[in-house]
Protein backbone atom coordinates (compact mmCIF):
# COMPACT_ATOMS: atom_id res chain seq x y z
CA UNK A 1 0.00 0.00 0.00
CA UNK A 2 1.49 3.47 -0.78
CA UNK A 3 -2.13 6.17 0.02
CA UNK A 4 -4.41 5.23 2.58
CA UNK A 5 -7.62 6.95 2.86
CA UNK A 6 -10.12 7.88 5.30
CA UNK A 7 -13.23 8.95 3.74
CA UNK A 8 -16.09 10.68 6.02
CA UNK A 9 -18.83 8.65 3.85
CA UNK A 10 -19.56 6.07 1.35
CA UNK A 11 -20.10 8.12 -1.55
CA UNK A 12 -16.98 10.22 -0.92
CA UNK A 13 -15.11 6.91 -0.59
CA UNK A 14 -16.29 5.49 -3.61
CA UNK A 15 -15.60 9.09 -5.90
CA UNK A 16 -11.88 9.10 -3.96
CA UNK A 17 -11.86 5.31 -5.07
CA UNK A 18 -12.86 6.03 -8.64
CA UNK A 19 -10.12 8.96 -9.35
CA UNK A 20 -7.25 7.18 -8.04
CA UNK A 21 -8.24 4.17 -10.31
CA UNK A 22 -8.46 6.76 -13.28
CA UNK A 23 -5.01 7.75 -12.92
CA UNK A 24 -3.54 4.72 -12.36
CA UNK A 25 -3.10 3.18 -8.62
CA UNK A 26 -4.69 0.08 -8.12
CA UNK A 27 -7.66 0.75 -5.77
CA UNK A 28 -9.85 -1.49 -3.30
CA UNK A 29 -12.39 0.44 -0.83
CA UNK A 30 -13.08 -1.23 2.42
CA UNK A 31 -16.33 -0.44 4.40
CA UNK A 32 -15.59 0.29 7.89
CA UNK A 33 -12.12 0.80 10.11
CA UNK A 34 -12.17 -2.85 10.90
CA UNK A 35 -11.81 -4.20 7.20
CA UNK A 36 -9.03 -2.18 6.55
CA UNK A 37 -7.04 -5.67 7.41
CA UNK A 38 -9.41 -7.47 4.55
CA UNK A 39 -7.54 -4.96 1.71
CA UNK A 40 -5.03 -6.86 -0.72
CA UNK A 41 -1.54 -6.60 0.16
CA UNK A 42 -0.83 -5.28 -3.15
CA UNK A 43 -3.18 -2.61 -3.59
CA UNK A 44 -1.76 0.59 -4.37
CA UNK A 45 -4.34 2.47 -2.91
CA UNK A 46 -6.74 1.57 0.21
CA UNK A 47 -9.74 4.06 0.89
CA UNK A 48 -11.97 2.89 3.73
CA UNK A 49 -15.54 4.16 3.93
CA UNK A 50 -16.99 5.37 7.16
CA UNK A 51 -20.28 7.11 8.53
CA UNK A 52 -18.46 9.92 10.45
CA UNK A 53 -19.36 12.72 8.83
CA UNK A 54 -22.58 13.81 11.39
CA UNK A 55 -21.11 11.60 14.23
CA UNK A 56 -19.90 13.49 17.56
CA UNK A 57 -16.69 14.29 17.08
CA UNK A 58 -14.91 12.44 19.63
CA UNK A 59 -16.51 9.21 17.53
CA UNK A 60 -15.61 10.35 14.49
CA UNK A 61 -11.65 10.97 15.51
CA UNK A 62 -11.92 7.53 17.45
CA UNK A 63 -12.70 6.09 14.02
CA UNK A 64 -10.21 7.80 11.60
CA UNK A 65 -7.14 6.88 14.33
CA UNK A 66 -8.63 3.21 14.40
CA UNK A 67 -8.69 3.67 10.23
CA UNK A 68 -5.16 5.15 10.35
CA UNK A 69 -3.69 2.45 12.38
CA UNK A 70 -5.03 0.14 9.98
CA UNK A 71 -3.60 1.88 7.07
CA UNK A 72 -0.44 2.45 8.51
CA UNK A 73 0.26 -1.21 9.34
CA UNK A 74 -0.83 -1.68 5.44
CA UNK A 75 2.10 0.18 4.76
CA UNK A 76 1.03 3.57 3.65
CA UNK A 77 3.32 6.34 3.77
CA UNK A 78 0.78 9.42 2.88
CA UNK A 79 -2.50 9.35 4.31
CA UNK A 80 -5.81 10.87 2.53
CA UNK A 81 -8.67 12.42 4.71
CA UNK A 82 -11.56 12.97 2.86
CA UNK A 83 -14.37 15.22 2.98
CA UNK A 84 -17.41 16.52 0.75
CA UNK A 85 -16.63 18.97 -1.45
CA UNK A 86 -18.93 21.41 -0.63
CA UNK A 87 -17.27 21.20 3.39
CA UNK A 88 -20.13 19.79 4.87
CA UNK A 89 -19.76 20.74 8.91
CA UNK A 90 -20.74 22.26 11.90
CA UNK A 91 -18.86 24.83 14.17
CA UNK A 92 -18.05 21.42 16.23
CA UNK A 93 -16.46 19.57 13.43
CA UNK A 94 -15.70 17.27 12.69
CA UNK A 95 -13.53 18.08 9.68
CA UNK A 96 -11.18 20.39 12.11
CA UNK A 97 -11.19 17.56 15.22
CA UNK A 98 -10.20 14.60 12.84
CA UNK A 99 -7.42 16.96 11.23
CA UNK A 100 -5.87 17.86 14.34
CA UNK A 101 -5.85 14.03 15.37
CA UNK A 102 -4.30 12.88 12.56
CA UNK A 103 -1.73 15.71 12.10
CA UNK A 104 -0.97 14.54 15.86
CA UNK A 105 -1.00 10.67 15.13
CA UNK A 106 1.34 11.85 12.33
CA UNK A 107 3.47 14.41 13.95
CA UNK A 108 2.89 16.24 10.51
CA UNK A 109 3.96 19.54 11.09
CA UNK A 110 1.09 21.09 8.67
CA UNK A 111 -1.76 19.50 5.98
CA UNK A 112 -3.47 21.32 3.39
CA UNK A 113 -6.98 21.63 3.40
CA UNK A 114 -8.66 21.54 -0.25
CA UNK A 115 -12.34 20.29 -0.98
CA UNK A 116 -12.11 22.12 -4.52
CA UNK A 117 -13.59 20.16 -7.33
CA UNK A 118 -13.99 22.24 -10.17
CA UNK A 119 -15.80 19.44 -12.62
CA UNK A 120 -19.08 19.54 -10.05
CA UNK A 121 -18.71 23.20 -9.78
CA UNK A 122 -16.85 23.31 -6.22
CA UNK A 123 -14.12 26.37 -6.32
CA UNK A 124 -12.01 28.06 -3.93
CA UNK A 125 -10.86 31.62 -4.45
CA UNK A 126 -9.37 33.69 -1.40
CA UNK A 127 -9.89 30.61 0.60
CA UNK A 128 -13.80 31.15 -0.10
CA UNK A 129 -15.92 28.54 -1.40
CA UNK A 130 -18.13 28.65 -4.36
CA UNK A 131 -20.80 26.35 -5.80
CA UNK A 132 -21.30 27.60 -9.65
CA UNK A 133 -20.66 31.17 -9.82
CA UNK A 134 -22.29 31.24 -6.04
CA UNK A 135 -20.78 31.75 -2.50
CA UNK A 136 -21.01 28.43 -0.25
CA UNK A 137 -22.90 30.82 2.08
CA UNK A 138 -25.48 31.54 -0.70
CA UNK A 139 -26.10 28.07 -2.22
CA UNK A 140 -28.72 25.48 -0.98
CA UNK A 141 -26.27 24.12 1.34
CA UNK A 142 -27.21 26.98 3.63
CA UNK A 143 -30.48 25.12 4.38
CA UNK A 144 -28.79 21.32 5.16
CA UNK A 145 -30.68 20.19 7.86
CA UNK A 146 -27.87 18.49 9.66
CA UNK A 147 -24.84 21.01 8.53
CA UNK A 148 -26.25 24.11 7.31
CA UNK A 149 -22.97 25.93 5.99
CA UNK A 150 -23.70 29.95 6.21
CA UNK A 151 -19.81 30.99 6.28
CA UNK A 152 -18.05 30.45 2.67
CA UNK A 153 -15.05 31.58 4.41
CA UNK A 154 -13.02 28.30 4.82
CA UNK A 155 -10.39 29.67 6.67
CA UNK A 156 -12.84 31.09 9.25
CA UNK A 157 -14.92 27.55 8.93
CA UNK A 158 -12.06 25.50 10.02
CA UNK A 159 -10.16 28.05 12.67
CA UNK A 160 -13.57 27.61 14.44
CA UNK A 161 -13.34 24.04 14.22
CA UNK A 162 -9.40 23.28 14.54
CA UNK A 163 -7.28 23.62 17.54
CA UNK A 164 -4.58 24.38 15.24
CA UNK A 165 -3.75 28.05 13.64
CA UNK A 166 -5.47 28.14 9.99
CA UNK A 167 -3.80 29.79 6.81
CA UNK A 168 -4.32 30.21 3.48
CA UNK A 169 -2.55 29.40 -0.04
CA UNK A 170 -3.77 31.73 -2.35
CA UNK A 171 -4.85 30.97 -6.00
CA UNK A 172 -1.35 33.43 -7.09
CA UNK A 173 0.96 31.10 -5.17
CA UNK A 174 -0.69 27.97 -6.63
CA UNK A 175 -0.45 28.89 -9.86
CA UNK A 176 3.26 30.30 -9.67
CA UNK A 177 4.19 26.30 -9.47
CA UNK A 178 5.18 24.04 -7.16
CA UNK A 179 7.88 25.50 -5.65
CA UNK A 180 5.95 28.58 -4.61
CA UNK A 181 3.11 26.67 -2.85
CA UNK A 182 6.04 24.85 -0.90
CA UNK A 183 7.73 28.22 0.07
CA UNK A 184 4.30 29.41 1.52
CA UNK A 185 3.90 26.35 3.29
CA UNK A 186 6.91 26.24 4.80
CA UNK A 187 6.33 29.91 5.93
CA UNK A 188 2.96 29.02 7.53
CA UNK A 189 4.52 26.06 9.60
CA UNK A 190 7.30 28.57 10.40
CA UNK A 191 5.01 30.72 12.00
CA UNK A 192 3.23 27.74 13.51
CA UNK A 193 0.17 27.17 11.21
CA UNK A 194 -0.39 23.26 10.92
CA UNK A 195 -3.76 23.78 8.19
CA UNK A 196 -3.57 25.50 5.08
CA UNK A 197 -6.77 26.09 2.54
CA UNK A 198 -5.50 26.18 -0.88
CA UNK A 199 -7.41 27.50 -3.63
CA UNK A 200 -7.96 26.15 -7.05
CA UNK A 201 -10.44 26.91 -9.84
CA UNK A 202 -9.27 24.89 -12.08
CA UNK A 203 -7.75 21.31 -12.14
CA UNK A 204 -4.54 22.43 -13.41
CA UNK A 205 -4.63 23.98 -9.89
CA UNK A 206 -5.54 20.72 -8.22
CA UNK A 207 -2.45 18.91 -9.78
CA UNK A 208 -0.04 21.82 -8.92
CA UNK A 209 -1.03 21.10 -5.23
CA UNK A 210 -0.71 17.83 -5.37
CA UNK A 211 2.55 17.98 -7.28
CA UNK A 212 3.49 20.08 -3.98
CA UNK A 213 2.38 17.45 -1.48
CA UNK A 214 4.50 14.70 -2.26
CA UNK A 215 6.67 15.01 0.48
CA UNK A 216 3.42 15.25 2.60
CA UNK A 217 2.19 12.82 5.25
CA UNK A 218 -1.00 14.12 5.27
CA UNK A 219 -3.72 15.68 2.77
CA UNK A 220 -7.10 16.88 3.64
CA UNK A 221 -9.71 17.74 1.12
CA UNK A 222 -12.28 16.47 -2.12
CA UNK A 223 -11.55 13.91 -4.40
CA UNK A 224 -10.43 16.34 -6.76
CA UNK A 225 -7.51 17.28 -5.13
CA UNK A 226 -6.56 13.52 -5.50
CA UNK A 227 -5.83 13.71 -9.61
CA UNK A 228 -2.08 15.14 -8.62
CA UNK A 229 -1.34 12.77 -5.93
CA UNK A 230 -0.45 9.19 -8.57
CA UNK A 231 1.91 11.20 -10.27
CA UNK A 232 3.56 11.82 -7.37
CA UNK A 233 4.02 8.32 -6.82
CA UNK A 234 5.07 7.73 -10.65
CA UNK A 235 7.88 9.64 -10.36
CA UNK A 236 9.05 7.89 -7.30
CA UNK A 237 9.39 4.74 -9.15
CA UNK A 238 6.35 3.49 -6.88
CA UNK A 239 3.72 3.39 -9.30
CA UNK A 240 4.17 1.89 -12.86
CA UNK A 241 3.23 3.66 -15.54
CA UNK A 242 -0.59 4.85 -16.44
CA UNK A 243 -2.26 2.18 -18.60
CA UNK A 244 -5.78 1.58 -19.49
CA UNK A 245 -7.77 -0.77 -16.46
CA UNK A 246 -8.69 -4.40 -17.78
CA UNK A 247 -12.57 -4.70 -16.81
CA UNK A 248 -13.24 -8.38 -16.03
CA UNK A 249 -16.23 -9.72 -17.89
CA UNK A 250 -19.06 -10.35 -15.85
CA UNK A 251 -21.74 -13.28 -16.38
CA UNK A 252 -25.32 -13.49 -15.83
CA UNK A 253 -28.47 -12.84 -16.98
CA UNK A 254 -28.91 -9.16 -19.39
CA UNK A 255 -32.40 -7.28 -19.39
CA UNK A 256 -33.42 -9.83 -22.01
CA UNK A 257 -33.36 -12.82 -21.16
CA UNK A 258 -35.64 -11.65 -17.82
Amino acid sequence: MILGAIADDMTGATDLALMLAKSGMSTVQVIGPESVALAPADADAVVVAMKSRTNPPDEAVAMSLQALTGLREGGASQIFFKYCSTFDSTDQGNIGPVADALLDALTAPIAVACPAFPDADRTIYQGHLFVGDRLLSESGMRHHPLTPMTDSDLVAVLGRQSGNSVGLVDLATVRSGVAAIRARLQDLQDDGTRLAIADAVANDDLRLIGAALSDARLVTGGSGIAMGLPQNFRAQGRLGPMTAAAVPEVSGPCDGER
